[in-house]
């Protein structure tokens, strides 16, 4: 039997989800994708990946009170698989 490491799934979902942002600001500026997303289009949606980091809860808070659309669910997916990551390398540092 192959060892598989949960940690190695969870970061490989996150880069599928970056990937997916990448894919989505692409399409919303009308911009094709054919194969892998540009480095442009991957700066893109690590400078969205910040942006909803930095926001701050408050703003985050008040999206449960409205509908999200397709891009800022991908965003939140994002954030939570990111902080699953940092939850299973704290207990393994534990």
């Amino acid at each position: 039997m192959r060892y598989t490491d949960e940690l190695d799934a969870v970061i490989a979902h996150a880069e599928a989800l970056r990937r997916r942002i990448a894919e989505r600001l692409a399409e919303e500026a009308g911009a094709p994708i054919s194969g892998s997303p540009s480095e442009e289009q991957f700066a893109a949606a690590d400078g969205a990946i910040e942006a909803w980091f930095s926001e701050g809860e408050e703003e985050q808070d008040l999206r449960a009170f409205r509908a999200i659309g397709p891009l800022q669910q991908l965003l939140a997916d994002y954030a939570e698989t990111v902080e699953r990551i940092e939850d299973m390398r704290d207990r393994r540092l534990s």
